[in-house]
Order: structure tokens, then C-alpha cells, then sequence
């Protein structure tokens, strides 16, 4: 009863944090600045539109987005042709506008008309780096195979970046390193890298003084900027968005960058004053404290952490308890926990999109998949180390096999269980940040938040409570072990 009890408690938590009211439309944008301003711009107008509208930043890159808005998780995302052509539907004849655009129309998806600016990716150096090995265009860079390369790892990895830049040019480089898009700028100020990747309308540019390598091959497409969104979109919020055709330049959109990552005005605050300035449109725009955020911050990080684990105990157990008893069987079981454990967390929270969308349910799931082994092996471990002559001595006793367990084998175990669990708390704490990548929230979100802008004090609004809530947990499984752990077992440990 008691444990029927636990499971309905932990489902109805479960759907408590992920599945609570959807707003009317769900604006998403991908995890760097230009994006996240547009998607504050796209959510603003259409609030002012009379639609009610939530924004979900800063989820990943392309495909969480793509297949975010084909599984109706969001309905309206920031997106650009080229990527469009080149990435999303690679393979396929997309050559002009009609012809995207029909491409489009057969996966349920529409596009606003173009923003009114572009924005590339190109290579780029620093200047003085750039003038001292006389390089000014990609043809020159392939010709130095000793320049190193950091490049984001989306670009890594996308049909029209690295690999066919470097099938293109013939790059002879071979130190290519990936690494975040937004580090990459400071790598190449301290000299750990010579070359990145950039996009066009990025302030730190001019910032860093970098020179953007020409593109003589012509290898890059044009990227016009365009909001994609899900053909059956409230008619009132396709109107409203019709509004940002052609109104958006590349200067204005290289000076709303800069206004949000170099001189860290929060974003909703440049899309407002946009907004004002270009159409005329009045936004109010709400802003919270430190502690505010902290505290919303915090509930999220608990929640993810505490019904994680508490599905994680209610399956673990009863599998470790099953390890001990049929070992050959124990043996499948840990290979299957293990095999999970190798799984990367993004590439997880990814496979998951499709079956669960986005938001805190596939931050959960992964989370309790992580969980399951520590507490398994704990489990098994504990019951096959319970001396066999106090089993023996509970059979004499006439006592079932049921109640050795619970009265006998568990109690004896109880120690070893509780350091798996405790371990698998505190790993949760710290795989909860990556949960923010598909918009679980959390302590993640102003760490993302902090790398992307290079603001240190968002960086440890997110780390520091993440850190003081591991070392919380811990002591409460300090106190829970003195508990529960019968006394006898404690001073033996301890001695």
C-alpha cells in the first residue's frame, strides 16, 4: 500500500512539472544572443497583439529547435535561409524562395518573408595576427596548415560548416578544436586559437578587432533571417508577425548585439526599445530581482532533483534487490544501467525530444536514467555482503522469505543503499544544469546565460546555489542515515 502510495505521489508530481498549462503560442530560440533577442521581439509584438505568448530561450542549437517546432513543443523560432538549404533540408532541390518554401509547407512549417537582414557565417582572425602571416582570405588560411582552428561545435558538425569548408578550400589544418561559439572570442584573445567561426552580425567583431577572411570560393549561402513557424499558427499572431518584414537591418541588428553582449542590457529590454522605435509599439517589460531569480531558479534545480530521484529509488531497489538474488540476471540488468551511464547527457536530452518534447519531462527522464545505477549496485552490493549465517539464523527463526528481507538483509544493507542514493542526488544536481539546453530551467539557465553574454556574476548565480545544494543534500542524507541505519551498523562503521 505504502508503496502504491510513493509511485501515485511521484506521478503527479511528474505531471506537475512537466506537463502544466501551455500558452497560446510558444516562441523558442536557439542559445546565442541574435536569437534570443528576435524571439524577444517575435514574444513582445505578439503580446502586444492581444496573443498570449511564452518565450523559451536558449534552447540548443538547430535540431532541438527544428524538431522542438515539428513536434508542436513551440510554435514560432527565429531561423535563416541558408540553414535552412544547407542543414535543415539537406539533399532536397531548394533553390529559391517557392521552392524552400513548398519544402516547408510539406513538414506543416511556414515562413515569415525575410527580416530584411543577413547573417552569414565567415572565418575570422585577429587583425595583427591576420596582417603579421598576410592572410585576407579563406584561400590563404587553407594554405597554412599550422594556424589553429576553434570552431563551435555546431559548426563542426553541419553540412555547410567545417566539413565542406574544408573539402571546398582543401584546408590543410589538423589542430581543429571545438569548443562554444561564445568562448571562442576569448580563446582567440588570449592567443589559445588563431581562426573561428563568426557570425556576420556579431559585435565582438568589432570588439576583438578581428578581420572576417573573404570568401572567395563563395562557399557560404546567403542566410536571411526569417521566422519559421507551424502552419496552423493563430491567424492574429501571423499578421502581427508580418509587421518585422524588411524592418530589421544588419546595422541595427549588429547594434542590438552589442547593446545585449557588451554592454549587457537584458534582452527583453533591446527588443522593447525596438520595438518602440521601429513600429511604434509600447512593451512593458518586467524584471526581477537577484534573489527573485535565484529563488524561481532554485524551486525548478529541487524539483528536477527530487522527482528524479524518487522514481530512480522506486525502480533501483527492487533491481538491485533482484541482482543479488539471480545474479546471472544481475549481470544483464548492470550492463543496461551501465550502457546508459555512457550515453552523452545532450546527446540523451536530444533522442528524447521526439517521444517527450521539450521542457523539464525529458530533463527528468535522462535525469533518472543517469540515477539508476549508483543506487543499483549500491543495493546489490549491500545484500550480497549481508553474512550468510544471519541468513541462515533468520531461517532457523522460521521466518519467510519476504520478511529476511525487509526485517534482516535491507537493514543490514541500508548503509550501502543510502551511498548510492546519495550519490545519485548529488550527480542529479549537477546534470539538472544541462536540462536548461531544452528549457527544463534550473540553475543551468544563468550559467548558459553567463557563458553566452561572459558575464561571470550570471555564471555563479547559477553555480554557487548548485554547488550549496549538493553540499545540502549531503548533510540531509547525514541526518537520514543516523535514522535509519540501525546504530550497530554506524559504529561498526565507524570503527
Amino acid at each position: 500500500m505504502r508503496l502504491r502510495l510513493t509511485i501515485s505521489i511521484a506521478a503527479m508530481v511528474l505531471v506537475a512539472g512537466g506537463c502544466g498549462r501551455r500558452a497560446d503560442v510558444v516562441v523558442g530560440s536557439k542559445k546565442f544572443t541574435e536569437s534570443v533577442v528576435l524571439g524577444d521581439i517575435a514574444a513582445q509584438l505578439l503580446a502586444a497583439s492581444g496573443v498570449e505568448v511564452e518565450h523559451r530561450r536558449e534552447l540548443g542549437g538547430t535540431r532541438i529547435l527544428w524538431s522542438a517546432l515539428l513536434a508542436g513543443e513551440i510554435d514560432i523560432y527565429p531561423e535563416y535561409t541558408g540553414t535552412l538549404r544547407e542543414e535543415i533540408l539537406a539533399g532536397e532541390e531548394v533553390a529559391d524562395a517557392g521552392a524552400l518554401e513548398r519544402a516547408l509547407a510539406r513538414r506543416g512549417v511556414k515562413m515569415t518573408a525575410p527580416l530584411g537582414f543577413g547573417d552569414s557565417y565567415a572565418i575570422g582572425m585577429r587583425e595583427e595576427v591576420a596582417d603579421k602571416l598576410g592572410i585576407r582570405t579563406l584561400s590563404d588560411l587553407a594554405r597554412r596548415p599550422e594556424i589553429v582552428l576553434g570552431l563551435s561545435h555546431e559548426f563542426m558538425d553541419r553540412d555547410d560548416g567545417w566539413p565542406s569548408l574544408r573539402q571546398r578550400y582543401h584546408m590543410a589544418q589538423r589542430d581543429v578544436r571545438g569548443l562554444d561559439h561564445d568562448l571562442a572570442y576569448r580563446a582567440l584573445a588570449s592567443g589559445s586559437i588563431q581562426a573561428t567561426d563568426l557570425y556576420t552580425t556579431d559585435p565582438q567583431i568589432k570588439h576583438y578587432r578581428l578581420r572576417v577572411l573573404e570568401d572567395d570560393l563563395h562557399h557560404f549561402p546567403p542566410y536571411d533571417a526569417v521566422l519559421l513557424y507551424r502552419a496552423d499558427l493563430d491567424p492574429r499572431a501571423v499578421k502581427a508577425l508580418g509587421r518585422l518584414a524588411g524592418r530589421i537591418s544588419g546595422d541595427e541588428m549588429i547594434g542590438m548585439n552589442a547593446r545585449a553582449m557588451i554592454d549587457r542590457v537584458e534582452e527583453p529590454v533591446v527588443a522593447a526599445d525596438f520595438l518602440m522605435t521601429d513600429l511604434g509599439v509600447t512593451v512593458k517589460v518586467a524584471s526581477q530581482s537577484r534573489a527573485q531569480r535565484i529563488l524561481a531558479r532554485t524551486r525548478e534545480h529541487l524539483l528536477l532533483v527530487v522527482v528524479s530521484l524518487l522514481a530512480a529509488v522506486l525502480l533501483s531497489v527492487p533491481l538491485g534487490i533482484l541482482c543479488a538474488r539471480r545474479p546471472r540476471v544481475g549481470q544483464v540488468v548492470l550492463g543496461l544501467v551501465e550502457a546508459v551511464q555512457t550515453i552523452p547527457s545532450m546527446a540523451l536530452l536530444v533522442l528524447l525530444i521526439p517521444l517527450l518534447g521539450i521542457g523539464a519531462l525529458p530533463a527528468l527522464a535522462a535525469m533518472f536514467l543517469y540515477s539508476l545505477l549508483p543506487i543499483v549496485r549500491s543495493t546489490a552490493t549491500g545484500l550480497t555482503d549481508v553474512p550468510p549465517s544471519l541468513r541462515e539464523s533468520a531461517a532457523a527463526l522460521g521466518l519467510p522469505a519476504w520478511a529476511r528481507l525487509r526485517l534482516v538483509e535491507l537493514p543490514i544493507a541500508s548503509r550501502a543503499i543510502l551511498a548510492g542514493i546519495k550519490t545519485s542526488a548529488v550527480w542529479n544536481v549537477a546534470i539538472a544544469t544541462i536540462g536548461a539546453l531544452i528549457g527544463a530551467g534550473g540553475y543551468g539557465q544563468p550559467i548558459l546565460t553567463g557563458i553566452r553574454l561572459d558575464d561571470t556574476g550570471l555564471i555563479l548565480e547559477g553555480a554557487i546555489p548548485a554547488a550549496l545544494m549538493a553540499l545540502a543534500l549531503r548533510a540531509l542524507f547525514e541526518i537520514v542515515e543516523r535514522l535509519v541505519v540501525p546504530r550497530g551498523l554506524r559504529l561498526r562503521a565507524a570503527v
